[in-house]
């Protein structure tokens, strides 16, 4: 149980990775892989390519919807008869003709004569009946009318509207030679005419979807062992169609009962690869990072996270996939961590990616340079126009890369898909989320952000406040520490925010004791005058203790924590150290040496150089340019000789930089002049 215990950190990682890509695996989309990759307008590279089966060359997308929208628009709309209505329209004219002329004092030859004018027309509107108001639902030349059960195809333009009774009423009593009772007519089938022709919208649909129903999905089938394509033909027109075909016919047919196994094997083992690789990265390069759980869970939480945004959209819709925004993934490890380790896994996520996207090339190519891209320009993201415009710059290159594309694949740039170039516009919009992200992800894995040490450089916070007011003389060599420390970090490209933030508190633990510290001492007494070297020494050596506990109960960042941790390393708390050797007895170095660990970054390295220098300027009275020339040498050359740097990643070449900006801010600091000759 010991030895697991000790190894369960090592166990957890194992979990993790195995968990990331199981998941992953499983997120996959359930097919195989086409073994060839092919463009448009690119050369086919491999050798003859023969047709391994029998296969049907499929219609595109495009020729479908051509094909059912031709269908849609020709096809004849069905209107049904209603019988019923013109049998009523009779027994009404019946009763009407009674009364319109056979009392009317008219001879017997002119009487029969219209009445049977009066059913001609009558039975000329309802040959094929009036249609019912039917808007714009009527369109093409012909239709089917449904009359006794059964459908005959007439013209369109053979039915009669209501509004169109009268002119029909005109034409024939004008060949009649019977104008003179047109009125009369008119007055006859104002009331008695009523529409018996509506669209039968049922019978319509139905036809409609038999009719797509027997679309036809490939034209044309290719025979096993025939040519498809020859080594550098340019693959275009038919052959990119028949190229498509054969790639969905064979990843159909790979994904069998019996293949099924294999395939999950093959993604598997390539995932669990890829990983690997980020593990071995984390291990030899960042092993600060491989020894924390949670940042590494945090790493693959973001990986699993763009893995299954990506495809989802992809099994939505595979057109959408640029609508994801990737290049968060770069940009939010680079903000916890660094730019090298964000484009590493970038790159990884993206390889991860390659095995589900469509134009794989494509997709790999553009993400990968706008990763790049977000990794060059994004900086100082707690200054919000750095954002705008490193978004502008990626969503640029977006664009820039397509149409590079489209270029190549169709010889001009006729055809852009405008709608692809809006997804990159959305993409631009979605990354501008990173912001209330990267404060969620502070908050659930206890990370830091430059945005979260902007606000604690606030000097009017609520523990520097305390400092001030506790240990002026502590707060005033914290912000001497912090201008020194950043300055310097500025030079030689450290994290001159964190090492600023880390400067500010790195003293904190002596507000619980502050007399006992020379700059906070105000008058001529010092307590350690009453007190044994060695108990002086303890309290000089707790403050860090004590620095570490206030800031853990006011729930400062552990990458602040670690500059109060390391700011004195392991060095010697060396005056009290020679005090005790002059009064004699056994001394144990240990007592009056701090507790450690040694400065383990660049930015670590330089506060203790910082804290050590500014501290120790205090003490010089007549300071001269050679002085503070050799006082800083001094200084440092001590902590290099101590072996206080061992740990951190820092050359001597950045060390003389550093010299030199504190050998600067000092003489600025105590107001150095060229002496004139009188």
């Amino acid at each position: 149980m010991d030895n697991l215990y000790k190894k369960q950190s090592l166990i957890y990682k194992y979990i993790l990775y195995f968990i990331a890509v199981g998941f992953i695996v499983f997120f996959f989309p359930k097919g195989g892989k086409f073994k060839y990759e092919f463009q448009k307008g690119k050369p086919w590279q491999y050798e003859n390519l023969y047709a391994p089966f029998d296969f049907s060359i499929k219609k595109s997308d495009n020729e479908l919807l051509e094909e059912r929208k031709r269908i849609t628009e020709g096809q004849n709309k069905y209107l049904k008869y209603n019988q019923e209505t013109v049998d009523a329209v009779y027994e009404k004219f019946e009763d009407r003709i009674a009364g319109q002329w056979l009392e009317a004092n008219l001879n017997n030859n002119l009487k029969r004569r219209l009445t049977k004018t009066a059913t001609e027309i009558l039975d000329s509107i309802y040959t094929n009946g009036i249609l019912e108001n039917m808007g714009k639902k009527l369109s093409g030349r012909y239709v089917f009318l449904v009359k006794k059960n059964e459908a005959k195809k007439i013209r369109t333009s053979n039915f009669i509207k209501l509004n169109e009774v009268d002119n029909l009423v005109k034409s024939v009593l004008a060949r009649k030679g019977l104008l003179n009772f047109q009125e009369e007519y008119e007055e006859l089938f104002f009331d008695l005419i009523a529409p018996n022709v509506s669209l039968d919208e049922s019978l319509s649909k139905k036809t409609l979807q038999e009719a797509l129903s027997k679309i036809s999905y490939t034209r044309g089938t290719v025979d096993e062992g025939k040519l498809i394509i020859a080594k550098g033909e340019v693959v275009e027109a038919e052959n990119l169609k028949i190229l498509e075909s054969l790639k969905a016919e064979y990843e159909s047919e790979l994904w069998t009962a019996s293949n099924y196994y294999y395939i999950i094997i093959g993604y598997t083992v390539l995932v669990a690869l890829v990983l690997l690789m980020l593990f071995l990265f984390l291990k030899k390069y960042r092993p600060e990072v491989y020894r924390n759980n949670t940042k590494v869970t945090f790493i693959f939480f973001n990986i699993l996270l763009m893995v299954f945004i990506t495809t989802m959209v992809i099994k939505y819709n595979d057109a959408l996939v640029f609508v994801v925004p990737l290049c968060i993934l770069p940009l939010i490890l680079k903000t916890f961590f660094d730019a090298r380790l964000g484009l590493f896994v970038h790159v990884l996520t993206v390889l991860i990616l390659g095995f589900v996207v469509p134009n794989s090339f494509e997709y790999i190519f553009l993400q990968i340079i706008v990763g790049i891209v977000t990794i060059l320009t994004v900086s100082e993201l707690y200054k919000r126009a750095n954002l705008f415009v490193s978004v502008g710059q990626i969503t640029l290159i977006y664009i820039i890369g397509y149409l590079a594309f489209h270029t190549i694949h169709e010889g001009n740039l006729n055809n852009i898909a405008w709608f692809t170039l809006g997804l990159f516009l959305l993409n631009g919009m979605i990354t501008l989320f990173v912001q209330p992200l990267i404060y969620i992800y502070e908050k659930v894995f206890g990370l830091v952000s430059d945005v979260s040490l902007l606000e604690l450089s606030d000097t009017n916070s609520k523990l520097l406040k305390e400092l001030s007011n506790k240990a002026p003389g502590t707060f005033h060599h914290s912000l001497q520490v912090a201008n020194l420390a950043e300055a310097a970090a500025n030079n030689v490209g450290a994290n001159a925010m964190l090492v600023r933030v880390g400067a500010l508190y790195h003293d904190i633990g002596k507000m619980k004791n502050p007399t006992f510290f020379t700059e906070n001492q105000i008058t001529n007494v010092n307590p350690h005058d009453e007190i044994s070297p060695k108990e002086s020494a303890r309290i000089i050596v707790d403050h860090v203790i004590n620095g570490i506990e206030l800031a853990r109960k006011n729930k400062l960042p552990d990458r602040v924590i670690d500059f109060i941790r390391s700011h004195h390393g392991t060095s010697l708390v060396y005056y009290f150290y020679q005090k005790q050797k002059e009064i004699g007895g056994e001394v144990n170095k240990e007592d009056f040496q701090y507790p450690g660990p040694l400065p383990f970054s660049k930015e670590t390295a330089i506060l203790m150089m910082a804290d050590a220098v500014e501290a120790a300027s205090k003490s010089l009275k007549d300071p001269t340019f050679l002085i503070i020339d050799e006082f800083v040498d001094k200084i440092i050359d001590g902590q290099i000789k101590a072996n206080q740097f061992l740990n951190a990643d820092i050359t001597f070449k950045e060390i003389e930089s550093i010299k030199k900006i504190f050998k600067q801010k000092l003489t600025n600091i105590y107001h150095l002049r060229v002496e004139y000759p009188e």
